[in-house]
C-alpha cells in the first residue's frame, strides 16, 4: 500500500509563498497520478492540483492555476506543489494523495484512494 507523509504547511500572510512537499513510497505501476487537495471546515474536499506520475502532465484547478506550480522529483520519490501569492481562501489542510486514474479526473477527490495525514496552510495577516 503507498504511504504519503506531507510537509511544508504554516501560517502565512497574503501574497506570500509556500512550498509544500509530499513524501511517498509504495508506488506501483497501477498508481498513476499524484495529486494535491484540500479542506476548508464546512466544505467539501477539493482538487488543487495533480501530476500523472508517467508521462507527467500537469492539471490545475481553476482557482489556483498561473499561482500554484506542482512538479515531482522521482529520485526523491517527492511531489512538491509551490504556492505562490497565496489569498486567504487558500487556507485549509492540505493533502496529497495517490490515484489509479489520470487525466484531468486526477482533479477529483473520489478517485483517490490513498491519502496522507495533511498539513495546514493559514493566509492570514
Amino acid at each position: 500500500q503507498p504511504r504519503l507523509v506531507e510537509s511544508g504547511g504554516s501560517l502565512v500572510q497574503p501574497g506570500g509563498s509556500l512550498r509544500l512537499s509530499c513524501v511517498h513510497s509504495g508506488i506501483d505501476s497501477d498508481d498513476l497520478a499524484i495529486g494535491w487537495l484540500r479542506q476548508v471546515p464546512g466544505k467539501e474536499r477539493e482538487g488543487v492540483s495533480c501530476v500523472e506520475i508517467s508521462p507527467g502532465r500537469t492539471y490545475y484547478a481553476n482557482s489556483v492555476r498561473g499561482r500554484f506550480t506542482i512538479s515531482k522529483d522521482n529520485a526523491t520519490s517527492t511531489v512538491y506543489l509551490q504556492m505562490n501569492s497565496l489569498k486567504p481562501e487558500d487556507t485549509g489542510v492540505y493533502y496529497c494523495a495517490v490515484s489509479q486514474i489520470r487525466s484531468d479526473w486526477c482533479l477529483d477527490p473520489r478517485v483517490y484512494y490513498r491519502w496522507g495525514q495533511g498539513t495546514q496552510v493559514t493566509v492570514s495577516s
